[in-house]
């Protein structure tokens, strides 16, 4: 019995102690809404607590069912928190009363809630990872359109794309999963008869979401991740029980990939048995210290094959070991795989008594897996003869044979140890000069390489026989038993010459290993304390450029998203030069977010190799790579260190942009909040006094020494005063109440209005203003009442209707015109301010409404920009829009402009009996507008879309 790995056993000792101080989770998994996933969580809560277990409700959502509801009888509820969210107030999970009561186990409905904007957490499942870490257990509940790798897969199948979703890593690490399964015939069943939705929402249900082919597929999705969820806990428990023996309660095949000609044979073989089966398959290449000598030409076989594998839907997997058999079923057997298949390759026939081929061996020592042999009839020994020959003239890599120098020394070390040996022969015995030889043979293959060694092997036998076994030089032996002697050297010597090579070879991969993984981690240090982008792209190129022996360059993308060479290394040994990188392919790769040029199979005849700088949640750029030897970075192992160099460098580009965004941001926060205590430290020292001139102004303009014939200079300069006064008034009055809505300091008084009543006050505040102007006013006696903060919505209509007055010339009519519009489910009142004049500035339409932004830039009229600013303040205060466009004649010419917003009115106040009989009687309620003639009538402007209604003109 083997001894148990300490590590291993320390690891599993700290998992456990993490478990044991974190709260269990279980989540009831369902195909869809319906199938009962909260009632099977209350029904298993309810018999926890009858056990005398600690059961809280934090949050459950019933929708009105009464079965659902019975359950929730004598069970402790937290009561939701009040959060304020568009001027109105909504109920979610109150997660510090959760902790602060701390119970045994919590029931958190529906994981992937989405939390109001103001909650701790975005989403719910954070809030439920918070309660683990208090040691508090928690039941939920989630369907599987709601995690997040199959999210567009259901979003393809039923045509609906859910945003509310939760990381699988959420649901992986779950203690316990409960699915909750129901056929599709049933559920509809339930949906009809109202158990699932309301009648009216239960039809629109039927006919887009709860089809019966989207319930089917769905409930399939569910079933497989629960049973690939099921696996991976089988496979934890015998890794943590160190279970040798296969579990077969699940298909997954291995399909052996080497580097003969039947590779991708076996791949497409490997193919139709796991579409057969429904099985997961993996292409596993093991590669042997004999493997890693052959030639380019063969190894690239190796890599086609897996590519193959890849594009077909298999995992690839390249392993390293000594024996490719021992490495490939320990493999097997940490992954529970039920098949392996491999090629049953012919060998020659001078082989097959001296070595068993790689399907022999599987079969012997697999006796708990299945080995399937697929045949490639007699191209494998075709290929076989032509790879020998290739072989043993030497064809391959440079790191595949030695050089002609080192035979050379080879010989001379042979021909040293044999004029030494011929000194002492007379004095030592033959025994020890064969010592010697042997000695020569572990220098040899250790200094010079395999070929020298096993040269030196054949040269010291002759040697040995020639010089000193009588008859002396001569290849006659007089006496038979040096026959065995010679035999014995060779071997031995052979022997040695192989091993001394092979530990050769291995030392000088792991120092490579070594060397690599030493530049990954000081790579990784040299990212993780760069602070700017430029650092960034310095660091990744040099240290890519110096492990691959490349030249690199680093590609970000600008504003328009186009990928461009930022240089800032100045070493050019390193740096690729502009000519060398192909912009249109990196654009293809930056869109496409997949590799391209050298080695791959997307413009393979590119200079360069292409990959993704993809980040967790976007791609930040394409790094190039230009080598040499490029062939090198088509291994499997090359091209797993590349991706983890860009991987790394990826990361670093998403860290440095998302510090860049919080810093910009807190410099906006503090440059907003400075401009606004400024704004209302001004607003506040410059109101009392503009007051109190406008209130002198006005008794020294209308007191009793008024008298326009004894004085009418001073009275002409009591009315200027008076309307400057005004006028400063009115512009401090914006700042201030712009400095209030930016600080979120005014609080909405929102009551049931009738925006006609609204409309009256703004047109008599407005009076001055409008003076000498026909003011349409289109508003239907049937709009529905509107819940809204009626002073900051008379400010609206103010700031509207004095925008509109000042910029039109003169005496040009105004209209204004509101109406019902119905989008969908949701309803809204929609008002237009229309006017005569010039129209909007182009392109200005939707920055009129920022802060201290003019349509004009050089005016002689007043004012400081703010007034469209509060405008879209108080609309989105009130969960509103607001725009603005230019109307357009006949001719194409502008015919004004049309300021527009709206404002929800999906909800219905609750109107007494007596108030209805009031308005069926005609006996309407006082406080409708006051309609009065300032200025002369006006008329109907032709380019209104808006339809025949009730008008009033003031």
């Amino acid at each position: 019995m083997e001894r148990p790995d300490p590590d291993a056993l320390l690891d599993k000792i700290h998992r456990e102690e993490e478990k044991r101080l974190r709260g269990r989770l279980k989540i009831f998994f369902g195909a869809s809404a319906g199938v009962g996933k909260t009632f099977a969580m209350l029904q298993a809560a309810r018999r926890r607590w009858e056990e005398g277990v600690d059961v809280v409700v934090g949050i459950v959502e019933t929708h009105g069912r009464k079965e659902t509801l019975a359950l929730l009888e004598g069970l402790e509820a937290i009561a939701p928190a009040a959060i304020e969210y568009r001027g109105r107030q909504l109920a979610e999970f109150d997660l510090d009363a959760a902790l602060a009561r701390k119970p045994g186990l919590i029931l958190v409905d529906e994981l992937a809630h989405s939390n109001v904007q103001g909650s701790r957490h975005l989403k719910r499942w954070q809030d439920v990872h918070e309660l683990l870490d208090a040691g508090i257990d928690v039941y939920t509940t989630v369907n599987v359109q709601h995690l997040e790798s199959l999210n567009d897969v259901v979003g393809q199948i039923t045509g609906i794309r859910v945003w509310e979703t939760v990381p699988d890593r959420v649901f992986d690490l779950a203690d316990e999963v409960t699915l909750v399964d129901l056929p599709a015939e049933e559920l509809l069943d339930r949906l009809r008869e109202g158990k699932v939705y309301l009648p009216h929402q239960a039809e629109n249900a039927v006919r887009n979401f709860f089809r019966k082919g989207n319930l089917i597929a769905l409930r399939e999705l569910a079933l497989r991740r629960t049973a690939d969820r099921v696996d991976a806990q089988m496979r934890e428990y015998r890794a943590d029980q160190s279970i040798e023996r296969i579990w077969q309660a699940r298909e997954r095949i291995i399909v052996c990939v080497g580097a003969g000609p039947e590779s991708t044979t076996l791949v497409r073989a490997a193919a139709r048995l796991a579409a057969s089966l429904k099985a997961d398959w993996l292409a596993v290449y093991v590669e042997t210290p004999k493997l890693q000598r052959l030639p380019d030409a063969i190894r690239k076989r190796t890599l086609d094959a897996l590519k193959l594998a890849s594009e077909l839907g298999a995992e690839t997997v390249t392993l390293q070991g000594e024996e490719a058999t021992q490495t490939l079923i320990a493999y097997a057997r940490m992954r529970n795989v039920s098949k392996l298949v491999v090629g049953a390759t012919p060998a020659f026939r001078w082989r097959r008594w001296l070595q068993r081929s790689t399907g022999e061996r599987l079969i012997r020592a697999a006796r708990d897996i299945d080995v399937t042999l697929v045949s490639s009839g007699t191209v494998r020994e075709t290929a076989e003869r032509g790879e020998a020959v290739a072989r043993f003239a030497g064809i391959g890599g440079a790191g595949g044979r030695s050089s002609a120098t080192s035979y050379s020394y080879a010989f001379g070390i042979c021909a040293a140890i044999t004029i030494v040996a011929s000194l002492f022969v007379d004095h030592i015995s033959l025994t020890n000069l064969v010592m010697l030889y042997l000695l020569g043979t572990i220098f040899s293959a250790a200094k010079l390489g395999r070929g020298p060694g096993v040269m030196f092997s054949f040269l010291g036998v002759g040697a040995f026989d020639f010089f000193f076994v009588p008859p002396r030089m001569s290849f006659t032996v007089s006496d038979t038993q040096y026959l065995l002697t010679f035999a014995v050297m060779l071997v031995t010597s052979l022997t040695i010459s192989n091993l001394t090579a092979s530990l050769r070879r291995q030392a000088r991969i792991a120092t490579l290993r070594e060397r690599r993984t030493g530049a990954m981690f000081e790579m990784a240090r040299a990212l993780g304390a760069a602070l700017t982008t430029a650092s960034i792209i310095e660091v990744g190129t040099r240290h890519v450029a110096e492990v691959f022996q490349a030249r690199v360059a680093i590609l970000l993308p600008d504003s328009a998203e186009k990928v461009r060479q930022k240089v800032e290394n100045p070493d050019e040994a390193l740096t690729l030069d502009a000519s060398a990188v192909d912009l249109d392919i990196a654009q293809w790769v930056y869109d496409q977010q997949k590799c391209a040029g050298r080695g791959t199979e997307t413009l393979p005849a590119a200079a360069a190799l292409y990959l993704p700088l993809k980040a967790p949640m976007r791609t930040r750029g394409v790094i190039a790579i230009v080598s040499p030897r490029m062939e090198e970075l088509e291994i499997p192992e090359q091209r797993r260190m590349i991706d983890t160099f860009a991987a790394q460098i990826a990361l670093a580009l998403e860290r440095v942009h998302y510090v860049e965004i919080a810093q910009d941001a807190l410099v906006s926060m503090e440059s907003e909040r400075l401009r606004n205590s400024l704004l209302s430290a001004i607003s506040h020292d410059l109101r009392t006094p503009l007051t109190s001139i406008v209130g002198f102004a006005s008794m020294l303009a209308e007191g009793p020494g008024a008298d326009v014939s004894s004085g009418p200079r001073a009275h002409e300069l009591a009315e200027a005063i008076h309307d400057e006064a005004l006028r400063m008034t009115g512009l401090v009055t914006n700042l201030l109440d712009m400095a209030r809505l930016q600080e979120g300091s005014m609080k909405l008084n929102r009551q049931w209005s009738s925006i006609e009543e609204v409309v009256g006050s703004a047109l008599s505040a407005c009076r001055r203003v409008l003076a000498g102007r026909a003011i349409e006013i289109r508003v239907p006696h049937d709009l529905p009442l509107v819940q809204l903060d009626a002073v900051l919505v008379e400010r609206l209509f103010a700031n509207l209707l004095e925008n509109a007055s000042k910029y039109t010339p003169a005496g040009s009519p105004i209209t204004l015109a509101a109406m019902a519009v119905e989008t969908g489910a949701s309803r809204s009142l929609r008002v237009e301010v229309q006017d005569n004049g010039p129209g909007l500035p182009v392109g200005m339409e939707s920055r009129l409404f920022e802060k201290f932004t003019r349509g004009e830039k050089e005016s002689a009229k007043p004012g400081v920009g703010l007034g469209l600013a509060i405008c879209r303040a108080i609309v989105e205060a009130h969960g509103g829009d607001i725009g603005a466009y230019n109307r357009f004649g006949a001719d194409g010419a502008v015919t004004g402009a049309t300021f527009w917003f709206t404002l929800p009115a999906n909800e219905t106040p609750t109107i007494e009996a007596e108030a209805i009989e009031d308005v069926e009687t005609g006996d309407a309620p006082a406080g409708k507008i006051d309609v009065t003639t300032p200025g002369p009538g006006a008329h109907t402007s032709p380019s209104t879309p808006t339809p025949p209604q009730p008008t009033k003109r003031v």
